[in-house]
């Protein structure tokens, strides 16, 4: 009798043991049950959540290793719960080796153990590997949970494994085992989103019973990736209609569209409802609002002060702010000095920092700045960096110094299309059109393919340079080629070289045949070089025909006002602004600024 009661008392006070064991585990005082434990090591029922607590932190390690080979001592390696737990402590502290060995060695494996490993190899850059064990899982005759198959079908879309997510795709539709869940159906849709398949991506969404944020997230970032922002938006309008409010994740994937359709009022709508719901402190969050408000000058103030604000810098983010800076005349030399405290801040600036940079000396202009910024590009070795030396071509020429800026282009390595257009546009700016002309020729000759933007540099060469004839060469060459994308700069750099030279015949004709509407830059060159060569009466045919087409355009009806007071006539002077008065057209001034 007394043997009965000493063992159901054992077995009360080993319960109590385990209890405070378990207890201390979830209260995280994890040194606190491994000393118990210690003094108890016959408790063995405990051991896969002791385990489970050693993958927790890195220094619990080596007891994690004494656990595992106390449970081989004891014989207990084979049961199936310890085992997973001993194969999630070694994927959990990265050591594959040890996991891989312990699964290898199992005589019976279940969802949990398969799951464990697919999802460390493809945490961990095995992508190959999680797909192949993926495959011999589902051989095995398991079926994993969604929340495995869309970690899989996250590890296909990331390492171009289209096909095998399409199979997978296939086998949930088919195999009535696999659970159908929205975890399943977002992952789905990412891979086709990221393999370029938009169309069956958004049959995959509108098949979706169930959508939450994840989902309508990857539709939202889908969408940018393509480019259609509209579609982007109405995303995210449509996601808020149906109750389900976008989370920092959205917020983050909807703020490039603001940035390239330049809706800065959205933006300032997203980061009001970020402030609203407590998003407003992360940090990637907060870059890409510093780099949406840097793309606009009346918002430069508001990127200035949230980039004040956030205490981690990264050089995306100091990239993002100097570049808004130097786009901004008035602020371009902040830009410069943003440069300078960067990297007393430890921060090193990179390639895009340093175009950044380089604008902003072009802004100025300042051929002093623009020269310490080249010292720092050789001393950094960015001077194999092609962008960046294109970029020191272009500022040398803009700054004045077109044999600085011939100098860099000699010291580059390969040049590439833009190099050359860059120094062809720097002769032509200069007035030198025929050494233009000649290192486009050059230029060919090395059988470098040219743009549009080369030869709007080589036309607009020969329009500074006088060279019509030339011009007309050229610009009938580019109407011809197919391959080429002739817009309005091209016509606008062809007809003022034809009116400066007195064709205004041959101009008018270009102008009238023209693919697009004129612009009031364009109409104003023309009408200029009517006036410049005593054809007034072709300026005032012009003119009264674009009123025609276009009534409501008052710069139109100023220019022919001109038109008429140069040539005396101030009857038809007044009709036409009583016309404009009676249309309720006003002329708009410009202005101009004197600094002390």
């Amino acid at each position: 009798m007394s043997i009965l009661v000493k063992r159901f008392t054992s077995v009360e006070s080993d319960s109590k043991l385990i209890t405070n064991i378990k207890d201390l585990i979830l209260q995280r005082r994890h040194v606190e049950a491994f000393q118990l434990y210690r003094n108890q090591p016959h408790l063995t029922s405990i051991l896969p959540s002791l385990i489970k607590a050693c993958s927790l932190c890195k220094t619990h390690y080596a007891f994690g290793l004494q656990l595992h080979s106390h449970s081989l001592k004891l014989g207990f390696h084979s049961e199936l719960i310890l085992s997973n737990s001993i194969i999630s402590f070694y994927c959990k502290l990265h050591d594959f080796k040890s996991a891989h060995k312990v699964f290898d060695e199992m005589s019976q494996r279940d969802c949990v153990s398969w799951s464990a490993m697919i999802n460390h190899s493809a945490r961990n850059g095995y992508y190959v590997e999680s797909l192949e064990m993926f495959k011999e899982m589902y051989e095995c005759r398991f079926v994993a949970k969604p929340e495995l198959i869309a970690s899989v079908l996250s590890v296909a879309a990331r390492c171009g494994g289209t096909r095998v997510g399409k199979m997978i795709h296939a086998l949930s539709v088919v195999d009535e085992r696999f659970v159908k869940s929205v975890f399943l159906s977002t992952a789905l849709v990412d891979l086709y989103w990221r393999s370029g398949d938009s169309l069956y991506a958004i049959r995959v969404f509108d098949g979706m019973v169930n959508k939450n944020e994840f989902s309508w997230t990857s539709m939202i970032a889908g969408y940018v990736g393509i480019c259609d922002y509209s579609k982007a938006f109405d995303c995210l309008r449509q996601m808020q209609l149906a109750g389900i409010k976008p989370n920092r994740v959205t917020l983050i994937s909807v703020l490039p569209a603001c940035v390239e359709s330049r809706a800065i009022n959205l933006g300032y709508s997203i980061h009001g409802y970020a402030f609203r719901h407590g998003c407003d402190s992360d940090i990637r969050l907060l870059s890409s609002l510093v780099h949406l408000y840097s793309q606009h000058a009346d918002s430069l103030p508001l990127a200035k002060l949230i980039f004040e604000t956030i205490t981690q810098k990264d050089v995306v983010l100091w990239s993002s702010v100097i570049a808004g800076c130097s786009r901004d005349k008035q602020n371009a030399e902040k830009s410069i000095s943003l440069f300078n405290r960067m990297q007393k801040e430890g921060i090193q600036p990179n390639d895009v920092t340093l175009l950044a940079v380089l604008t902003a000396c072009t802004s100025i202009p300042s051929i002093n700045l623009g020269s310490g910024i080249h010292s720092y590009v050789l001393k950094a070795g960015f001077d194999s960096d092609l962008p960046v030396t294109n970029s020191l071509i272009s500022m040398y020429s803009k700054c004045g110094s077109l044999k600085d800026s011939h100098r860099v282009f000699q010291e580059t390595g390969t040049p590439d299309r833009v190099s050359w257009s860059a120094l062809i546009s720097a002769y032509g700016v200069h007035g030198y059109g025929e050494q233009a002309l000649q290192l486009f020729t050059e230029m060919k000759a090395k059988g470098i393919e040219y743009d549009s933007i080369t030869m709007l540099a080589v036309l607009s060469a020969c329009n500074h340079a006088g060279l019509v004839e030339e011009g007309h060469k050229l610009f009938s060459e580019v109407v011809k080629d197919e391959n080429l994308l002739v817009n309005m700069e091209h016509y606008a750099c062809y007809i003022d070289l034809l009116g400066r030279a007195g064709k205004i015949e041959l101009a008018s004709e270009v102008l009238r045949t023209m693919p697009m509407k004129p612009s009031p830059k364009i109409m104003s060159s023309l009408v200029s070089a009517c006036k410049t060569h005593g054809r007034l009466d072709v300026a005032e045919t012009l003119l009264s025909r674009f009123i025609e087409s276009e009534p409501g355009n008052a710069a139109n009806h100023t220019l022919l006002s001109m038109i008429y007071a140069e040539s005396g006539k101030w009857f038809d002077v007044d009709g036409i602004q009583r016309n404009m008065k009676s249309r309720g057209l006003k002329k708009i001034y410009g202005f101009s600024r004197v600094e002390n």
